[in-house]
């Protein structure tokens, strides 16, 4: 007797970005593709995110909908998905993306917004360990910051024009990466998590607030720089990150959507809105434009500008791990002190609270001219002309048992 074989093992499916890039490039909306797989758009959302997969007949259809099925290439992981150093200089010819760059040689460049960017592997298949066997949490921890804090510094001083504010961002996400480390640790990229924290805190608006980051840092002293510089930081916020995380940190245009939190279509729109105005203010431009994807990258520029700032070097691991703990401590301190003084005043209050309800008396009226026993009431103006008098006569003797009303 012999046994029939189990099912076909079933294609891995992309990664959550992947599939959302598939999709659009497909012109599908996420209702199209819910009404053909059988599902809510909800639930096609929670796909392209990551926290959900589809499984069975549904992850098949869906799998021949987006179009995955077919064999791929893999992306080349860049060096900051490893969490190695960003912003190195590029020999001659074509200029790489300055994050990609590894001590061995230039990885691919990013392809332009037009093209679409190479697949990332798939979540089935075994990808990188963010924290190896063997290696404690402060190993990995130490390993991972000194690999990619030098270079997310130089890259925050290119964000917002503050070398001390970009210091002040990098150690604000990494002990905040501290103290989720179960949840950094088990990300698909501890260093995008980590970036995407320090962007958000270098540009919140509040820190216009602060005097000392009112103005920028001294421009560069190269003419080309510092028009490099000042052109970037006259961009508004979103222009300027869209433009430093694809052709400065070298992210494909789907993974520069996401972490922005904007469409592709939203994203490709500001980086050619970001490049055109750049291009205006430069002096000549790095490299050539072509004329079918509009204004050149930025790459070379960007990484020279970057490398050539003098930024405020990032403190130890050590140090960082413990202000995080001490941010934490005081953190939890601060709660509990709250929440013993919400429960002291709580019981202060039921203490001296009253414990049944007691009516208000109505104030005294006068009943059918017979004053209210309330207590005295005030004098009408014909009793203090009575009292003045019987006052004045008091010495007067026997007149004063028959008083004269004036």
């Amino acid at each position: 007797m012999t046994r029939s074989a189990g099912p076909a093992p079933t294609a891995p499916l992309p990664s959550p970005k992947e599939r959302r890039r598939l999709r659009e490039a497909k012109e599908l909306s996420e209702q199209q593709v819910a009404a053909a797989v059988g599902v809510t758009a909800a639930t096609v959302r929670a796909w392209e995110t990551g926290r959900a997969s589809p499984r069975g007949r549904r992850r098949a259809a869906y799998t021949r909908l987006i179009g995955c099925a077919e064999p791929r290439a893999t992306q080349s992981r860049s060096v900051e998905a490893d969490g190695s150093s960003t912003m190195s200089t590029a020999g001659t010819g074509t200029l790489p993306a300055p994050d990609t760059l590894t001590a061995d040689g230039p990885a691919p460049a990013t392809p332009p917004p037009d093209e679409p960017a190479p697949a990332t592997p798939p979540p089935d298949e075994p990808g990188p360990d963010p924290q190896p066997r063997g290696l404690t949490a402060e190993e990995a921890y130490d390993d991972l910051y000194g690999r990619t804090a030098p270079g997310l510094t130089r890259q925050v001083f290119l964000l917002t024009g503050h070398r001390e504010l970009s210091r002040e961002a990098v150690q604000h996400a990494f002990r905040i990466a501290w103290q989720r480390w179960p949840e950094v640790a088990t990300d698909r990229d501890p260093a995008g998590w980590v970036r995407a924290a320090s962007y958000e805190y270098a540009m919140s608006p509040w820190h216009r607030l602060r005097r000392s980051h009112r103005r920028t840092d001294p421009l560069p002293e190269d003419p080309a720089r510092r028009a490099l510089l000042d052109a970037l930081l006259g961009l508004p916020p979103s222009y300027r990150r869209t433009l430093l995380l694809h052709d400065g940190v070298g992210l494909g245009l789907p993974e520069t959507a996401a972490e922005t939190e904007a469409s592709t279509h939203a994203a490709a729109g500001r980086l050619l809105n970001a490049r055109a105005a750049v291009a205006e203010l430069l002096p000549a431009p790095a490299d050539p434009a072509d004329p079918g994807t509009g204004p050149a990258p930025l790459h070379g520029p960007l990484a020279a500008l970057a490398l050539s700032e003098e930024v405020p070097a990032p403190p130890a691991a050590p140090a960082v791990r413990a202000g995080g703990e001490r941010v934490a401590e005081l953190w939890t301190r601060a709660a509990l002190c709250f929440g013993v003084l919400l429960i002291g005043a709580t019981a202060f209050t039921l203490h001296t609270a009253p414990t049944h309800y007691e009516q208000p008396l109505a104030p005294a009226e006068r009943v059918g001219g017979v004053p209210p026993l309330g207590g005295p009431e005030k004098l009408t103006p014909q009793d203090l002309k009575l009292q003045k008098a019987l006052k004045g006569e008091l010495a007067h003797g026997p007149e004063r048992l028959v008083p004269r009303i004036p």
